[in-house]
């Protein structure tokens, strides 16, 4: 592998796009850094010291590296444009003129491109917003007295719109750094800066195991998570192929076809996006709660006691139960088993011992409905490894192995190696994966 990425480094080209892809990185993290005009920095770092990353916006701080409760101008990272990009592959299939313009090709795709850019900036605003607004009142981190320690140095109307106008401007330049990265270096860039955050929080999170439960239970956690990759990757490649044949047919003096191909159907083929379905679900109601917490209403009580500190089992167990729930939608959704009946009828394509048409259709939904019931229970499974890891150790709930973390840094990283390796392969280089 070190011989590779000598391999790699020696091509110029390549070693351009490397070098470019970490010089957006590191600006990337720079703006992660960088506190928001109007935040008092000491007060929030006393109070990220005394109560830790228990919020109900953990999923969003996961994707912003913990940039969001630091108030930085990156602090909405990555997650508005991952909310704006499933929006719209959800309005694809419900609105006809999306649909139409996504079967024009590359200008249609172009048009999608632009409504998700215009979506990702309005939802930043609204989270924005949502955000500044909890900081000022002191709930954005709980049990931090806003009286004591205020986060931000004033609470008029101009320190709020600088800083609800500077987080969303962020999240502009966060989206061209990402299409800077796909247009000039190497990778899918939004998946890149989103495998960057996650990762930046990697380490303090495995060292946090260290400190509060020693080394003994250190080293196990490790073990454990090591398997768990290990698992990750082998699910993640697994893949059923099903045969395609295609008919030989002449078309003037020439003769096309007589090929053999397959369609290949991933055991995960949802991704990562049902867990963060379930996951964003889920904080509706703590969210709701959150801004009532002056009120004595039993659901209220009764919402943070069993769906905000997340070890509670109807918890685990309406959070599982929503991941398989998403992965069979999301599945329908995306992979749609009569447009490609019709389609390999008409190249003249067919599944051997399968009728074109409507039986080929049937054949197709009927094997993608029965390989994603081990995909669901995959990511139903991995997703709980935190909560199971906070119910045994007591450890925080940004347990580094499992869950939504380890599920984009391993999908990532394989994405990435697996285009270094075609850039290896088109220069006669041996490549990362044998």
């Amino acid at each position: 592998m070190l011989g590779a990425f000598a391999n790699a480094f020696r091509t110029p080209d390549l070693r351009r796009k490397l070098l470019f892809v970490l010089m957006i990185i590191t600006i990337f993290r720079l703006g992660c850094q960088i506190p928001t005009p109007g935040v008092d920095v000491s007060n929030v770092q006393t109070c990220l010291n005394n109560v830790g990353n228990s919020g109900i916006y953990s999923l969003i701080n996961l994707f912003s590296g913990g940039a969001l409760l630091q108030l930085t101008i990156f602090a909405l990272g990555i997650m508005p444009y991952i909310t704006a990009s499933i929006i719209l592959q959800l309005l694809v299939v419900v609105i006809p003129r999306l649909e139409a313009l996504k079967k024009e090709g590359q200008s249609g795709q172009t048009k999608i491109t632009q409504y998700t850019r215009y979506l990702t900036l309005g939802l930043a605003l609204l989270q924005a917003t949502g955000i500044v607004a909890l900081a000022r009142s002191g709930n954005l981190l709980q049990g931090c007295d806003p009286n004591t320690y205020p986060l931000l140095h004033s609470n008029g109307t101009g320190t709020f719109l600088v800083m609800v106008i500077t987080m969303t401007a962020g999240t502009a330049v966060i989206m061209w750094l990402g299409e800077l990265i796909t247009e000039r270096g190497i990778g899918n860039g939004m998946s890149l800066l989103i495998f960057t955050q996650v990762v930046s929080g990697f380490p303090s999170s495995l060292w946090a195991v260290q400190k509060q439960k020693g080394w003994w239970v250190f080293g196990i956690v490790v073990l454990i998570g090591l398997l768990v990759i290990a698992a990750v990757i082998f699910i993640e490649q697994a893949q059923r192929r099903i045969p395609v044949q295609y008919a030989r047919r002449m078309v003037g003096r020439k003769m096309f076809g007589g090929s053999s191909t397959y369609i290949p159907l991933k055991v995960n083929q949802a991704g990562v996006i049902p867990v963060i379905f379930a996951s964003s679900l889920l904080y509706l109601p703590a969210m709701a709660a959150q801004f009532n917490q002056n009120s004595s209403s039993a659901w209220v009580a009764w919402i943070n006691n069993y769906f905000v500190r997340g070890s509670h089992p109807l918890y685990m167990i309406t959070f599982f139960l929503l991941i398989v729930f998403f992965t069979y939608f999301y599945v329908s959704i995306t992979f749609n088993p009569e447009e490609v009946a019709d389609n390999m009828k008409k190249y003249g394509g067919f599944i051997p011992g399968i009728r074109a048409g409507k039986p080929t259709e049937d054949y197709l939904s009927y094997v993608l409905s029965r390989i994603t019931l081990p995909g669901a229970l995959y990511l139903g499974l991995i997703a709980l490894i935190p909560l199971i890891a906070f119910v045994f150790l007591n450890a925080n709930q940004n347990f580094p192995f499992g869950g939504t973390s380890i599920l984009i840094m391993v999908g990532v990283a394989l994405d990435t190696v697996k285009q270094i390796e075609s850039q290896l392969q088109q220069r006669n280089y041996e490549g990362f994966l044998r």
